[in-house]
């Protein structure tokens, strides 16, 4: 038997429901992480977040690393002029 747990995301406080037991069919599936996502995810949290939040943190951190190479693109354009 599939082992299925009601449990409230600690970033957004809502209810999901974590299907450790099936994880094909759990909520999470489908979504995939860099190593710096995902280490994020494991330092900050201290259990499974809801696939809402998943979704807003992988675009956060994606945001942040363009923003951060954007910025090391421009310092390098600048020094070379």
């Amino acid at each position: 038997m599939t082992k299925h747990e009601n449990k409230y995301c600690p970033r957004c406080k809502e209810p999901f429901e974590c299907k450790v037991g099936s994880i094909l069919l759990c909520q999470c599936q489908g979504i995939s992480f860099t190593d710096r996502e995902r280490d994020y995810i494991r330092l900050t949290y201290p259990d499974c977040l809801c696939r809402k939040c998943l979704m807003v943190i992988k675009h956060e951190i994606s945001s942040t690393a363009a923003q951060e190479k954007m910025k090391t693109i421009l310092e390098a354009i600048r020094k070379g002029k």
